[in-house]
């Protein structure tokens, strides 16, 4: 079902590809928008084991197309440093598709916020549990399931290791 990266030298590990996505520290949500167009959204998140969530507002166009459509892609750049006399960047990336599902169990939604607020301020407990508690009536927690991952990085990269 999935596409064979067609320049596989190039390709990374999955272990690369999830070290990237625990470094980067935003990625882009595409999802299949309103009237059939793409819909591509910045976002924050957190990865472990294969997982990813993110959290937004309780209504929107992201939570109108999951609701539509489970399918969603998500691409973290880890890298992309232009090489003007080349011509070219020496970039690194990660892609991944997955299945996205709304958290409506009440511990679901707080264990993956918790996560979240553990990446984005590590070490202070009191602060993000009176965030957490302040605000987790009006925030809703996604979790994507990866399907497939891919992450490339430029040639250049890749023989320099």
């Amino acid at each position: 079902m999935f596409r064979e990266m067609r320049r596989n030298k190039q390709q990374l590990s999955r272990a690369e590809c999830e070290e990237i996505l625990r470094r980067a520290a935003s990625g882009v949500l595409a999802v299949s928008g309103d009237g059939g167009y793409p819909y591509a959204v910045p976002l924050s998140y957190v990865y472990e084991d294969g997982k990813l969530w993110f959290h937004c507002a309780l209504s929107g166009h992201k939570l109108d197309a999951i609701r539509r459509d489970s399918r969603v892609s998500f691409c973290v750049v880890d890298q992309d440093q232009v090489v003007p006399a080349a011509y070219t960047t020496y970039f690194r990336s990660v892609i991944l598709f997955g299945r996205a599902r709304i958290l409506e169990d009440h511990e679901e939604k707080l264990a993956a916020l918790e996560k979240l607020a553990e990446r984005y301020a590590p070490g202070d407990l009191e602060g993000r549990m009176i965030e957490i508690e302040k605000s987790f009536s009006r925030t809703c927690m996604v979790e994507i399931t990866v399907e497939h991952m891919t992450g490339k990085a430029a040639i250049e990269l890749v023989q320099a290791k």
